[in-house]
C-alpha cells in the first residue's frame, strides 16, 4: 500500500512539474519536448529524484502508444490539400532523406567509436529517421512561423519515415547476426510489405472508424473515446500482421480528419 501511494505522488508531482515547464519554453524560447526531458533527468537515478528505472518494457509501452497519439492526432489535424502539395517532397525525403542521414552518422559513428562500417550504420539507421513528436511539437508553437508547403513537408515526412528507419534498423540487425545467410529479396519484400499493409490497413482503419462514430449512437462524452482506442486498435491490428502501425494509424488519422464526422470539434478538443 505506501508503494502505491509513493506511486501516485510521485507520478502526480512529474506531471504537475511537466506542466506548469510549459508556460517556459514561449518566454526561453526552449523546445517543450527538451524540458520535459530535464525534469525526467533531475527525477532519475543521477537526479535529485533518485528513481530507478530499468524497465525497458514499459519505457517502450508507454513511449510507443504516446507516439501513436501523437501521430494520429497530426493525420487528424493535417489537410489533404497539404498533403498533395507536399506528397513528392515528403516521400523523398522520408526515404533517401533518411537512407543518406543514417550514411553520415554511420560513417561518424564508425570513424569516432572505432566501430565497423556495419555497426556504425546501424547506429545511423537509428537515429536516422525524423520524430514526428517533436515536430509536431515545435510546428505547432507559436515561435516557429513557416509557409505552407514547408510545414506540411516536415509533418508528412515524419510521419512516413517509420519504414524506412525499420527497414534499415532490421536489415543491418540482420546482417550482423547472421551476414551469411541475409537476403536482400527478403529484406526488400519486408519492406514492401511495411509500407503497403500501413497504407491500406490506415485507410481501412480511418473508414471504419468514420462510420461507426457517424453511426453509433452514443453518449457526446464517449465519442473522443471510441475515437482515442480506434486509432490505437488500427496502430495494434496493422503491427501485428507486420506492417508499420505508426504509418497506418497516421493514415487513419488522415482519413478521419477529413471527413464530415459526429462531435469533430470535442474529438480535437480531447486530443
Amino acid at each position: 500500500m505506501e508503494l502505491t501511494n509513493q506511486v501516485i505522488f510521485g507520478g502526480s508531482l512529474l506531471f504537475v512539474l511537466s506542466i506548469v515547464a510549459t508556460l517556459l519554453t514561449p518566454r526561453v524560447g526552449v523546445p517543450l519536448l527538451l524540458l520535459f526531458l530535464c525534469v525526467g533527468m533531475l527525477a532519475g537515478s543521477e537526479g535529485f529524484g533518485g528513481i530507478e528505472f530499468t524497465s525497458y518494457p514499459l519505457a517502450n509501452l508507454v513511449g510507443t502508444i504516446g507516439l501513436a497519439v501523437v501521430i494520429f492526432d497530426g493525420g487528424m489535424r493535417t489537410k489533404m490539400d497539404n498533403v498533395s502539395l507536399a506528397l513528392r517532397p515528403s516521400i523523398l525525403l522520408a526515404t533517401v532523406g533518411v537512407l543518406v542521414t543514417s550514411l553520415i552518422v554511420g560513417i561518424a559513428a564508425m570513424l569516432i567509436l572505432d566501430l565497423s562500417l556495419a555497426q556504425g550504420l546501424l547506429i545511423g539507421a537509428i537515429v536516422g529517421s525524423t520524430d514526428a513528436a517533436a515536430v509536431f511539437a515545435l510546428l505547432q508553437t507559436s515561435a516557429v512561423s513557416l509557409n505552407r508547403r514547408a510545414s506540411s513537408t516536415l509533418e508528412l515526412e515524419s510521419s512516413t519515415n517509420d519504414p524506412m528507419a525499420m527497414f534499415l534498423t532490421l536489415a543491418l540487425m540482420a546482417y550482423l547476426m547472421s551476414p551469411e545467410t541475409t537476403s536482400a529479396l527478403e529484406l526488400t519484400l519486408f519492406l514492401i510489405w511495411q509500407m503497403g499493409a500501413g497504407l491500406i490497413l490506415g485507410y481501412a482503419g480511418g473508414i471504419a472508424l468514420v462510420h461507426a462514430i457517424n453511426r453509433l449512437n452514443l453518449p457526446e462524452a464517449l465519442y473522443p473515446l471510441l475515437t482515442f482506442f480506434g486509432g490505437l486498435g488500427v496502430y495494434g491490428t496493422t503491427a501485428m500482421l507486420g506492417g508499420s502501425g505508426l504509418l497506418a494509424v497516421f493514415v487513419a488519422g488522415l482519413i478521419f480528419g477529413n471527413r464530415r464526422v459526429r462531435s469533430a470539434a470535442g474529438i480535437r478538443r480531447f486530443h
